[in-house]
């Protein structure tokens, strides 16, 4: 089980924004629009069709362009450092620039499932399939399966994979922990980064169990593309470092590449809003009180990924990355009219949200302990 994902069973992989087409049509869905803005539809239809009119759901292929260059050049001018500085333990500096460079592939292989690359479903899997499972060996077909239901429904406990994982995001659920699992609930604030230094295995091991479990379309390819990664990787690694060296290049590798990909999800939804039932609350709210944006210009940007603008990215899923930071004071401004709350802030303070959140439902674990008492 991932941190931060539950793995269940498959579910048909379907575009997560179908969901925010489905509410731009209805017009019968959502709060009546308030103060001077037109009254026909839904608050999230209005919202929709302003984007629209700017073109920020128009494709940006310059920059994937640019940015997949930047990306696989940095990827490989790692690995030729690697074979070039040898038997060194110089080496784990390498290992630290490649767990960064597989994050920035993870967060291309996230826009390619969301089809913001390109028009068509088939060009942005094959995509996903070069970034995913053959560049950093994760499975793309499971990413979007599990991902697409955690859009569906944010922050909702027994609906959202990311809140039934191995954090308790609400008190009722840290009450409910048994076994080592009460443990890790009760203790969750101190252990949740440390945790994350085991994020790539998990990740690896949910990839390789739904390739051969799930009834995941194009499973060959999947499997295959997998192991050609590990075996390409560990193969490289040990023909260059001696056995104990190599375990540790993996190792550095591996555990930042986990704790850097942990640090870029935790402040997107954690410490906001926790539904029990998100049938009562219509698309845009769902989304907007779930999540928080972080604020840093594009130092910022390009460590997250784009997933700093988490409101935009959950209210528009298969806009372009770099549109978002463009959507944000169209967001900011129509949550402001009609009277949404939009929550913004500081990369620390999320940190220190989020886990101020976890501590606290945490403390409800130890009401299970004592009653067992």
């Amino acid at each position: 089980m991932t941190i931060d994902s539950a793995i269940g069973r498959v579910v048909p992989t379907t575009d997560a924004d179908l969901a925010a087409r489905r509410e731009a049509s209805r017009a019968e869905i959502g709060a009546p629009v308030t103060g001077h803005l037109p009254a026909r539809g839904s608050d999230y239809a209005v919202l929709a069709r302003e984007v629209r009119r700017a073109g920020l759901l128009h494709r940006r292929r310059r920059y994937y362009l640019y940015k997949t260059t930047a990306v696989t050049l940095a990827y490989l001018g790692g690995w030729v450092a690697f074979v070039l500085l040898g038997e060194s333990w110089w080496q784990l500096g390498v290992a630290a620039f490649l767990a960064a460079v597989f994050a920035q592939f993870a967060f291309l292989g996230h826009d390619a499932g969301h089809r913001q690359i390109f028009a068509s479903r088939r060009a942005n899997y094959l995509y996903g399939l070069f970034a995913g499972n053959l560049g950093i060996g994760l499975s793309i077909g499971w990413w979007v399966s599990n991902h697409n239901r955690h859009h569906a429904h944010p922050n909702t406990e027994g609906a959202d994979p990311d809140a039934t994982g191995i954090l308790a995001y609400s008190g009722e659920r840290a009450a409910a922990g048994k076994g080592m699992r009460r443990f890790i609930f009760r203790y969750q604030g101190v252990l949740f980064f440390p945790m994350l230094l085991l994020e790539a295995g998990s990740l690896h091991y949910a990839s390789a169990r739904a390739v051969s479990r799930w009834p995941i379309a194009h499973r060959g390819w999947e499997g295959a593309l997998l192991a050609a990664h590990l075996l390409g990787m560990v193969g490289v690694v040990f023909a260059v470092l001696p056995a104990g060296a190599a375990i540790a290049f993996l190792a550095v590798q591996q555990g930042l590449f986990g704790f850097y990909m942990g640090c870029t999800f935790a402040p997107n939804h954690k410490g906001m809003a926790v539904l029990t039932d998100d049938r009562s609350t219509d698309f845009l709210r769902r989304q907007v009180l779930t999540s928080r944006n972080v604020r840093g210009g594009w130092a910022v940007d390009t460590a997250m990924g784009g997933l700093n603008y988490q409101i935009e990215h959950h209210l528009f899923p298969s806009m372009p990355r770099p549109n978002l930071r463009h959507a944000r004071p169209m967001v900011q401004d129509f949550c402001t009219r009609i009277g949404v709350p939009y929550h913004e802030t500081g990369l620390f303070e999320s940190y220190r949200e989020a886990l101020s959140h976890l501590h606290d439902a945490g403390k409800h674990a130890d009401s299970t302990a004592s009653s067992l008492g």
